[in-house]
């Protein structure tokens, strides 16, 4: 445990010192916010507001990882440094795309194609190298089989079809974070709970780990390096618990896509290697919600030559035109990740008593 509590320190003490000196360096160089014309009015006043916040998030979690691991002199595992790759390659694009806003004074920054080709590639070369690299027992990082609480014999991919899989699963949760990242404190907050959740989800697993003789029952995990998994999630829950900090209501600096993308694909990395998938449509179900209402949005406009079903979307803006306060809608809305995060770590407790799942 002392990797996993010096990772999450560390990361949480990281973040909050950090940003700090971020924001100060950002305000000294105008590099602002853009906030889109179409958005709620109440949203302009937030128009300059530091972004690219995710920079220290990246800075914190890569360093807590490694420290956390020299301080105690364990080796690092090829499972938490394929996650780190996937967690800092969106971090890089996401940072590209807040460049390209700020340099060009405007809301809109990589264009839809060349983002999105971004994160097939780091997607698609996360998902083949997660098929190689074998442990004694013969555990890959990833398997080509589609998992829930575990994997599913029956759905298992030929390698290539498993990868674009991944491809889609990872590019689905980063925009979902993405999306989700409109209001101040919503993102950052639901994330610390999914990540939290993760962190305690890899201990079980670690606990009841296969590979571990004296302990592991019948109903044992084959997940490679779920210890470092769960130092790897706790990191990512310090730092953001820490940048919470910053970016509550009235926040002082934004994630950007910088740490929206990044902390997006790093969900879906924990999810593949953890092999719970499936599971994480219900820890992260709030940005699943996000992401519905954005697709019946347009679906609806598109059909009905221009109604909408929403006043805006994403969702958390409609609730704002109907005129509740941005802090009542951030809280409500942790609310329903935090019943989200119950029910799917009871789910996953439930598989390993009952395992009927």
């Amino acid at each position: 445990m002392k990797n996993i509590l010096l990772a999450g320190g560390l990361a949480m003490i990281g973040t909050l010192l950090g940003t700090r000196v971020l924001i100060g360096y950002l305000v000294r160089k105008g590099y602002g916010q853009f906030i889109r014309d179409d958005g709620p009015t109440a949203h302009h006043t937030k128009r300059g507001t530091p972004t690219m916040g995710g920079l220290v998030i990246i800075i914190a979690v890569v360093l807590s990882y490694f420290l956390a691991h020299l301080v105690t002199w364990t080796p690092v595992t090829v499972s938490a440094l394929l996650v780190l790759y996937l967690f800092v390659g969106h971090g890089v694009l996401g940072f590209m795309d807040d460049w390209a806003k700020i340099s060009k004074q405007r809301s809109l920054g990589l264009t839809g194609k060349a983002k999105l080709a971004g994160q097939g590639f780091l997607a698609a070369s996360f998902g083949a190298m997660a098929l190689y690299f074998p442990n004694d027992r013969g555990i890959r990082p990833a398997s080509t089989a589609i998992s829930f609480l575990r994997d599913i014999s029956w759905l298992s991919l030929p390698a290539v079809v498993a990868v674009l899989w991944m491809v889609l699963l990872i590019a689905g949760a980063s925009n979902a974070v993405n999306l989700t990242d409109g209001l101040d404190g919503l993102a950052s907050g639901a994330l610390t709970m999914v990540f939290s959740a993760y962190a305690l989800l890899n201990i079980w697993q670690f606990n009841q780990w296969c590979g571990l003789q004296a302990t592991s029952g019948p109903r044992c995990y084959e997940v490679r390096d779920p210890y470092d998994l769960a130092v790897v999630a706790m990191a990512l829950a310090g730092a953001c618990f820490g940048f919470l900090w910053w970016n509550a209501s009235p926040a002082k600096i934004f994630l950007g896509d910088t740490g929206s993308l990044s902390l997006g694909a790093a969900l879906a990395g924990l999810a593949i290697l953890s092999r719970t998938e499936f599971l994480l449509v219900i820890l992260g179900a709030l940005f699943v919600i996000e992401t519905v209402s954005v697709m019946i949005q347009v679906s609806y406009f598109k059909a009905t030559g221009g109604k909408r079903v929403f006043k805006m979307t994403p969702l958390h803006h409609h609730f704002e035109l109907l005129g509740w306060a941005e802090v009542t809608v951030v809280i409500r809305f942790w609310i329903i990740c935090g019943l989200a995060v119950a029910t799917g770590l009871g789910l996953f407790y439930a598989e390993w008593v009952v395992g009927q799942f």
